[in-house]
């Protein structure tokens, strides 16, 4: 928290990366934060489970099924569609393909080009 970043640990042979923490997530995990210790968890796990323990990957599966569900999504939602929205959102928000790949930690550009290719936002900066 003091350092404004969180480094990711990527799974796979991805690339780690650390990431600067905007002001409104800094304020959502001071919250989150609260409320954990009010909990008093046994671990240091970041997400702790009503029983204080460390959340399951199964458990953190069936919650974002849920979410969706209850979203009304047509699909199932599953955990790495959070990692989809997220390089889609970059690409919406005009960050460049090597930035995203990057962020996301992609070793080949080709796992990243899927985002800014449905963007077509992205031409819009030639005629400026």
């Amino acid at each position: 928290m003091e350092g404004r970043s969180l480094h990711v640990k990527r799974l796979k042979r991805g690339l780690s990366t650390t990431h600067p923490l905007r002001g409104d997530e800094l304020r959502a995990l001071r919250a989150w934060l609260a409320e954990r210790a009010r909990m008093q968890p046994e671990g240091k796990a970041l997400f702790v489970s009503e029983r204080r323990t460390a959340l399951s990957r199964k458990t953190a599966w069936r919650l974002i099924r849920g979410y969706g569900e209850a979203a009304g999504l047509a699909l199932p939602a599953h955990p790495h569609m959070l990692r989809h929205a997220c390089g889609f959102a970059l690409a919406d928000q005009g960050a460049d393909t090597r930035l995203i790949q990057d962020y996301l930690g992609h070793r080949n550009i080709q796992h990243t080009v899927q985002y800014t290719a449905t963007n077509p936002a992205r031409f819009e900066r030639l005629w400026r």
